[in-house]
């Protein structure tokens, strides 16, 4: 069930986005869309086409770590393909529930780098703010899919001493709005947020990690966009996108509004074992996002996180496969090839040898 597959570009058959025969996802707000994702394995196989022998390993995987897909995401899926790259980033798997030696729950060592409620401050001048526990979506290979969000969660208060902390070092100069998504917070949660931020006179930019607008286009909408657009902090959204199936009009729509409200896109992919281990799927990924205006910025190879070994490349194949996808791209489409090691000062570029490693 759990045999690795990669997949070349092939046209995808869409799923109805809406139960109501004449519902859509787009007549619907992105509160209503973020409460009515599938949650349940079963639930998934029936939207995707697959039969119940693939429940016993959906429902194992999705004990240690949920199922979570939106309808608008569902919508890309191939049905009836259990190797569609977008489905195999979702669908829990009984591999998840082995020990792999080596993945561990807390593979970047984050718990070490907390300094006050909410707050990750690992690299000079950037901190991150875990600003939601929650995902629009769960991705199966994701490296916090153990970490404990309930013990770092910020009421008002505790955020207000938090933002002390970013107010007395003057060192800082971006910050990094993070979680879970950061945008599945309510607009008026963001608004006093980056409000507060926009009044520390030394931070000059906000960042946001986001999947939102690539799993649910319509978050982008006029609230948001207002509080985006009423900050003199310079904005950089970094979206996360595997393959270039996730990519589809409306994501291109909603990619049009960010960059008229002065937000720079990039994007971080992870290089996963039958999703986009292939140069030409890599190409083609690199491609479309231009097309919708966003930038490749890092392919990750794999965090070590438990329950996501059965996503590995290893590090010989995917030098290659960047060196290769180095031979057909401009270099301004050519993402950096890294990891992230705990304790380093910044990502760490992935070398064939370890002695020639550089980080940048």
């Amino acid at each position: 069930m759990c045999a690795m597959i990669t997949r070349t570009m092939q046209p995808v058959q869409t799923i109805s986005l809406s139960a109501a025969d004449d519902g859509s996802v787009s007549e619907q707000s992105w509160q209503s869309q973020l409460s009515g994702a599938i949650r349940d394995p079963k639930a998934l196989l029936a939207a995707v086409g697959l039969d119940e022998r693939w429940l016993t390993g959906a429902e194992g995987g999705h004990q240690s770590f949920e199922v979570r897909v939106p309808q608008a995401y569902l919508s890309r899926i191939q049905k009836g393909d259990p190797a569609d790259p977008l489905l195999r980033q979702v669908l829990p798997l009984e591999a998840e529930t082995q020990t792999v030696a080596g993945y561990v729950n807390d593979p970047l060592e984050e718990a070490d780098h907390i300094p006050a409620a909410g707050l990750i401050h690992k690299y000079a001048t950037r901190v991150l703010m875990i600003t939601s526990g929650a995902c629009a979506i769960n991705c199966r290979y994701c490296f916090r899919r153990h970490f404990p969000y309930e013990d770092h969660a910020a009421s008002r208060a505790q955020w207000s001493k938090t933002l002390d902390y970013l107010r007395d070092d003057d060192s800082l100069i971006e910050a990094i709005l993070s979680g879970g998504d950061p945008l599945v917070s309510s607009d008026a949660r963001l608004a006093w947020l980056v409000g507060e931020l926009d009044a520390i006179p030394h931070l000059k930019r906000l960042r946001l990690h986001t999947r939102l607008p690539v799993v649910i286009p319509d978050r982008v909408d006029d609230t948001m966009l207002a509080w985006l657009s009423n900050t003199r902090l310079q904005k950089v959204m970094v979206l996360h996108i595997n393959h270039a199936h996730e990519i589809d009009d409306s994501v291109i729509r909603a990619c049009e509004k960010l960059k008229s409200a002065g937000v720079t896109l990039l994007n971080q992919s992870v290089l996963l074992r039958g999703v986009n281990d292939s140069v030409d799927i890599l190409r083609a990924l690199s491609e479309r996002l231009f097309e919708a205006g966003i930038l490749p910025y890092y392919l990750h190879v794999l965090d070590p996180v438990a329950g996501a070994a059965h996503f590995d490349v290893p590090d010989h194949e995917a030098q290659q496969l960047h060196e290769a996808l180095r031979d057909r791209l401009p270099g301004f489409l050519l993402p950096r090839l890294v990891r992230e090691v705990p304790g380093e000062k910044a990502k760490t570029s992935v070398q064939v040898y370890p002695t020639s490693q550089a980080s940048f």
